[in-house]
C-alpha cells in the first residue's frame, strides 16, 4: 500500500463489491455452524500470480461447527487455527477444532471490547467508535506478528484458518495485511474486506435487531454490524502516520524482511 493509498481508498468509497468476489462458490466454505467462512485463494497479485486456493481461510467464530463441518475442515487439511478474540470471548464460545489442528490465541487489542456495549445507547452514529477502534496501532505487533510467523512455518500440505467473533474487523485487518504481503492490489484487498457485508447479510440483520432491543439506535447498530471503506482506511492512515508506509510497518513491527515476503509468496501464490 503506497503513500497514495488513503486517497485511493477514498476514491473507492462507493465501490460495489464484484460478483466474482462475493458469489464465487469456490470461495465460500459451506459450513453450517459458522458464517463468513471463506477461502482467500484466487486473487490476482501485482506480478501476475494468484493466491493459492485451499491454503488460508478466514471466518467468524467457530464454536458451533457441526461434526460434519469439522470433517469438512479436516478434509481441507486445516491444521492451524488462529483466534484473535479475547479471553472473555473465548470463554463464552470456545472453538471447535478439526482433528489434529493446533490452536493459537492472539488476544492483543481485544481486551475490554465487551465494555463498548455500555456506551452504545448514547450514540447517534457508530462510525466514530469503529474508526477509533481501527485507528489503534499499539496492539498490531502482538496480534499480527505471531500470525505471520504461523503462516511462514505452515507445512506446504496444510492450511490455516484465522478468525475473531464476527470475522470482519480483527480478521479483516489480518486478511488485508496478508493479501498485501502477497502483492494483491489495494482494490482487491478492499473488495475482500467489504465482501463481509454480503457474507454476513442475514447475520447482520439479526445483530441489528438484537442491538435495538437494548436501546441502541438502528443507525449505530448498522454501523457496528457491518464494515465500511473508512474503517479500513483508518488503520491504513494510522500505520502511515507512524511508519510512512504499510510495507515499512510490516518490516519494522511484523518482522517481515525481504526473504520472508519472498517465502510467503512462494508458499501462498502460484
Amino acid at each position: 500500500m503506497k503513500a497514495i493509498v488513503v486517497l485511493f481508498f477514498s476514491a473507492l468509497a462507493s465501490l460495489q463489491v464484484s460478483g466474482a468476489t462475493v458469489n464465487d462458490t469456490t470461495r465460500l466454505v459451506p459450513v453450517q455452524g459458522a458464517v463468513n467462512f471463506r477461502d482467500l485463494g484466487g486473487y490476482q497479485t501485482n506480478d501476475g500470480t494468484h493466491v493459492k486456493w485451499g491454503k488460508v481461510y478466514r471466518s467468524a467464530e467457530i464454536s458451533k461447527l457441526t461434526d460434519a463441518d469439522l470433517k469438512l475442515l479436516a478434509q481441507k487439511r486445516i491444521k492451524s487455527v488462529v483466534d484473535f478474540r479475547s479471553d472473555e470471548e473465548v470463554a463464552k464460545a470456545k472453538d471447535r477444532l478439526p482433528a489434529g489442528a493446533s490452536y493459537l490465541q492472539l488476544a492483543a487489542g481485544s481486551e475490554g471490547l465487551g465494555n463498548m456495549m455500555a456506551i452504545l445507547p448514547k450514540l447517534t452514529s457508530g462510525d466514530s467508535l469503529m474508526i477509533s477502534f481501527y485507528s489503534q496501532t499499539a496492539h498490531l505487533k502482538d496480534k499480527y506478528k505471531p500470525f505471520f510467523q504461523e503462516l511462514l512455518k505452515m507445512p506446504d500440505m496444510d492450511a490455516l484458518l484465522f478468525h475473531c467473533t464476527a470475522g470482519k474487523d480483527r480478521t479483516g485487518i489480518g486478511a488485508a495485511l496478508f493479501l498485501h504481503a502477497l502483492g494483491v492490489s489495494d482494490e482487491i484487498v478492499l473488495q475482500d474486506y467489504l465482501a463481509t457485508n454480503e457474507y454476513r447479510k442475514a447475520e447482520n440483520e439479526k445483530m441489528v435487531k438484537m442491538m435495538t432491543q437494548f436501546g441502541i439506535k438502528e443507525q449505530v447498530a448498522r454501523d457496528m454490524a457491518g464494515v465500511k471503506p473508512e474503517y479500513l482506511i483508518a488503520t491504513v492512515k494510522a500505520i502511515m502516520q507512524q511508519y510512512g508506509s504499510v510495507d515499512q510497518f510490516m518490516t519494522e513491527e511484523l518482522g517481515l524482511k525481504a526473504d520472508d515476503i519472498a517465502l510467503l509468496k512462494k508458499k501462498y501464490t502460484n
